[in-house]
């Protein structure tokens, strides 16, 4: 492979320099997070495609005083670029800026080889900031060449509290709210349940923008780079998932679905979209983690309004849009999740240094008398086992407290929870 040309290089590096903030741009909750970090780690901002990596990366360029040294690796005019052109780069840099010590690179994974140049960067005093939205091209690079090097973070779809801000709504903080502000919060809510949290699909509610989301995911994050010789299974398992969102599958049960022989291809599949942060796996609990590989997994989306627009229709179980939007909040604040199945079901298991320290239920009401039982069965049974004090159920409207078998619940609703 030749080497790039210069001028090529300097013509794009000097077209993508001035790359602005949107003037709808919202400060994301984790940017705080990373410039907190006065250390010369390198900071990993990894996440799905679209969910505002390059804008959170371009605010951070434009609150420090050196900001030029920046390449967006997903400009087609680089699909050439090899790790053998990073000096290229580096020399056209110091040519057209003069000699800085920060470095921003976005979607840098796309390039083989990237992390020895990065290493050689932070080896020579450097700070650098990179995005990338495949998890596992990032964490085998990472641990194996910038090991306590760097920093990681996720960013993920719009919060609800970044959906408010995004829409600039207005709301009392404390949450003490006359009848009329908790109207219009609860209405917020229920507008982003349906729209979710990717920020060009909350300004537009263009149903192509989320195709066109889905098909980049599908072809170049999963079909392309892991050389899939058929879509259609592929496919069909991601439509039967965001049909069940927040049930139980199983791998040998979905290798029908997806009309192949291999339940191994079935977790390969899993694995990829994973890696691109578009589905995730919850593992039911056991204290053997053999166990634990083995059992039936419950599935989750990034986004649910994606999930919505692939298949499906949460008007038909407006409880497990719930679920989905509490799973998501957790992963943001970097919980370690898993459900209980015993005697009865806990939707979310929260483990902290080896232990459980959180029973929830999640459940759209608990007016209904058979829905309440059945829901603090469960908790009670997830209470028990852990040895816990008490528990939360997390509903659509509901709040107050509930005292069953000596234990304590905690009842209140899903909207309150994420802005607590």
């Amino acid at each position: 492979m030749f080497p790039m040309e210069k001028t090529i290089l300097k013509e794009i590096v000097l077209d993508q320099k001035n790359k602005k903030l949107p003037v709808d741009f919202v400060r994301r909750d984790i940017e705080m997070k990373i410039k907190k970090d006065k250390g010369d780690h390198i900071v990993i901002i990894s996440g799905i495609r679209r969910c505002g990596k390059s804008t959170l990366l371009n605010s951070l360029r434009q609150a420090r005083n050196e900001s030029d040294y920046f390449l967006d690796f997903d400009d087609e005019r680089l699909i050439d670029f090899s790790v053998d052109d990073f000096q290229l780069l580096y020399e056209v840099f110091l040519e057209l800026f003069g000699e800085q010590r920060v470095f921003y690179f976005d979607e840098v994974q796309n390039i083989f080889g990237w992390e020895r140049f990065i290493r050689r960067l932070h080896d020579s005093g450097n700070k650098v900031y990179i995005t990338g939205s495949n998890a596992s091209m990032l964490s085998r690079e990472l641990g194996t060449h910038l090991t306590g090097r760097f920093i990681e973070t996720c960013l993920y779809p719009f919060s609800f509290a970044e959906f408010l801000k995004f829409k600039e709504f207005k709301y009392n903080h404390n949450l003490h709210l006359n009848t009329h502000e908790k109207i219009k919060l609860k209405r917020m809510f229920n507008e982003y349940l349906q729209f979710g949290g990717f920020p060009s699909y909350v300004k537009t509610g263009d149903n192509d923008y989320l195709k066109s989301l889905y098909e980049s995911i599908i072809y170049r994050d999963i079909i392309v780079r892991y050389k899939l010789p058929q879509e259609k299974p592929l496919k069909e398992v991601v439509h039967y998932c965001a049909s069940n969102i927040g049930k139980e599958i199983s791998f040998n049960s979905l290798k029908h679905v997806a009309g192949i022989k291999s339940s191994t291809s079935i977790k390969e599949y899993f694995e990829y979209l994973e890696n691109s942060f578009f589905v995730f796996l919850l593992n039911r609990f056991d204290y053997s983690l053999r166990k634990q590989i083995y059992f039936n997994k419950k599935v989750y989306f990034s986004d649910t309004a994606i999930a919505n627009n692939i298949g499906f229709h949460f008007s038909e179980d407006f409880g497990r849009v719930l679920e989905n939007t509490v799973f998501l909040q957790l992963k943001r604040h970097g919980k370690e999740m898993y459900f209980h199945k015993n005697k009865a079901e806990c939707d979310f298991l929260v483990k902290e240094r080896n232990k459980i320290v959180m029973a929830m239920q999640i459940s759209r009401s608990l007016k209904n008398k058979e829905t309440r039982d059945r829901e603090i069965f469960g908790l009670i049974d997830a209470i028990k086992e852990y040895k816990l004090k008490s528990g939360l159920i997390l509903t659509e409207d509901e709040e107050g407290a509930i005292k069953e078998e000596g234990y304590n619940i905690k009842v209140m609703p899903v909207w309150k929870w994420l802005l607590t």
